[in-house]
């Protein structure tokens, strides 16, 4: 009986593919040296409003280095993926040659 075929591995390597482009792009789009402090009005109890710091470019600089270790390691686990899913690929492609072949023969004789 023929096997079901997973293609989990195919569907995990699209994800990390779609989360690598995206992460990329966010790193792209806030070079470290063009941070600003992100600023919001709060209101107060009286009815004005106050400025609040919500995001220090202390901490969307460690957020985008962190963002882009995230990015290696993940980098590297795609690479591992589709590695597997070549050597997959080769294998079927191996035994089915194999197969064949010995059809071949045993139609010969």
């Amino acid at each position: 009986m023929a096997k079901k075929q997973n293609n989990y591995i195919s569907t995990e390597l699209e994800w990390a593919e779609e989360q690598l482009s995206s992460w990329k792009a966010y790193v792209d789009k806030n070079p470290l040296h063009a941070l600003v402090d992100r600023i919001h009005w709060k209101e107060t109890k009286s009815g004005g409003a106050i400025p609040m710091v919500t995001a220090s470019i202390e901490a969307q600089g460690k957020f985008i280095q962190d963002t882009m270790k995230n990015y290696l390691a993940l980098l590297e686990v795609v690479d591992k993926l589709r590695e597997k899913e070549e050597a997959k690929v080769e294998l079927r492609g191996k035994s089915e040659m194999s197969v064949q072949a010995e059809e071949f023969l045993k139609n010969r004789k």
